[in-house]
């Protein structure tokens, strides 16, 4: 079909978030004949899920049509969208991307309150829960990636290395990794990858760890997942943070081209990997997924259920939508966040929000998914956390916290030293 997509250039965000209202106590009445609704996404070439929900809608419901609106990609397209919300020009319908911007949107009054599509979703759905703020649902995922262990099952074999099995902890992975270094012995080769972002090292440690909390403002937790990977870099398990950061390594290229024998990274490159492996960008070889490693034993094996960390990807109405479409707006997300649109997504081997059997049975049919037991248990089975826990104060935690990763992976600062001067910055400067 010919899709109409606009374009949208941000220029600045506004300084403040104006409630541009859906106004009025009555109930909206669904319009009569077709309906246009618009849907804010970013870089439409490389990204399809927009226009594949779009798609899976309008077959579904003929005298709709969903009209794309495309944003800036990356950090930019807050900026873009927060521009247009202020100038009332925004889409009817727009992705929440980043969940530590999620209070942002929510406080600035530019979404509708859709708690009545919430509860009416599969409570099953990941990340849903949390969208919660005082009772009130804003957004709802529509996609929910989880982080989990990838592995080149060749290089384990020539290094002579068991494959992981689903009862590691982080000291087994650890100790994996330098195995695979000292056996595969390639020079541009090693056991594992860590990239350079602070989700690597914080994220797991933050839903793994009994009792920590994000803005609890003690961050000792830390301390001990900081140490394992300093002591991977140091001892050339893994690239160094100042070789990731200074040759801007890529993830794709370190796994896809077999110069790391695992890498911890979400669920999404499970179609970018097959994808690349199809096109040429990627080296062949077999791989497969195992449960990211765990903070101890008690967690661990298939008869228990991983906890991993992974923020969800989440859809809400602009407030200012025109009452008349508020109705068809609901039931898109309905749709997007249900299992249609999880099936819709899985058939192009992204990750939604809602896993069924449905789902599983798409992306392990996808020509490239390793067909193992472990592979499909990794990827269905997990208690999955956020990064960014919903809150005032995340978004400034976060930075202080950014701050601090990048200084302890270049060594700069010691571990504990840079612990303390986190915690002395979220205090002095952060509520």
């Amino acid at each position: 079909m010919n899709r109409k997509i606009m374009s949208a250039f941000g220029v600045a965000a506004a300084a403040s978030l104006a409630l541009t209202g859906c106004g009025g106590e009555s109930e909206p009445e669904a319009p009569e004949g077709p309906v246009t609704i618009s849907l804010a996404g970013w870089d439409f070439a490389s990204t399809p899920e927009f226009e594949t929900l779009a798609d899976a809608y309008e077959e579904a419901n003929p005298d709709v049509t969903v009209e794309l609106k495309e944003y800036p990609a990356g950090d930019d397209y807050d900026t873009a969208l927060t521009a247009d919300l202020s100038a009332g020009a925004a889409p009817d319908v727009f992705i929440v991307k980043n969940l530590k911007n999620y209070v942002t949107f929510t406080d600035g009054g530019t979404l509708l309150d859709i708690s009545d599509v919430a509860a009416e979703l599969d409570p099953e759905t990941g990340g849903l829960e949390p969208m919660a703020v005082d009772g009130v649902t804003y957004a709802v995922p529509y996609r929910q990636d989880s982080w989990l262990l990838y592995y080149n099952k060749e290089l384990f074999e020539k290094a002579g290395v068991d494959l992981p099995d689903g009862s590691w902890t982080w000291d087994d992975y650890a100790a994996a990794a330098e195995e695979l270094t000292e056996g595969i012995d390639e020079k541009s080769v090693t056991g594992t990858y860590l990239h350079s972002w602070q989700s690597t090292v914080q994220g797991f440690a933050l839903a793994q760890t009994e009792g920590a909390a994000l803005d609890g403002g003690d961050f000792s937790f830390l301390a001990p997942y900081y140490e394992r990977e300093l002591a991977l870099q140091d001892g050339g398990a893994q690239p160094s943070y100042a070789t990731v950061t200074t040759n801007e390594l890529t993830y794709q290229a370190q796994f896809g081209t077999q110069k790391a024998a695992m890498m911890p990274m979400g669920s999404w490159y499970i179609g970018t990997l097959v994808a690349e492996q199809e096109s040429g960008a990627a080296e062949t070889f077999e791989w497969g997924i195992a449960p990211i490693p765990q903070l101890d034993e008690s967690t661990t094996g298939t008869e228990n259920t991983p906890v991993t960390f992974g923020d969800p990807t989440t859809m809400g109405i602009n407030a200012g939508i025109d009452e008349s479409k508020v109705e068809t707006a609901k039931d898109f997300l309905r749709f997007a966040a249900g299992p249609e649109g999880a099936a819709a997504l899985a058939g192009i081997g992204i990750t939604p929000a809602l896993i069924d059997d449905t789902v599983a049975d798409a992306i392990f049919s996808l020509e490239g998914v390793p067909q193992d037991e472990l592979s499909r248990f990794s990827y269905t089975t997990h208690e999955t956390l956020p990064e960014n826990p919903v809150g005032q104060n995340t978004a400034a935690i976060q930075t202080i916290l950014g701050e601090m990763h990048s200084a302890v992976m270049s060594e700069s600062t010691p571990v504990d030293e840079a612990i303390t001067e986190a915690e002395e910055r979220v205090a002095n400067e952060v509520g």
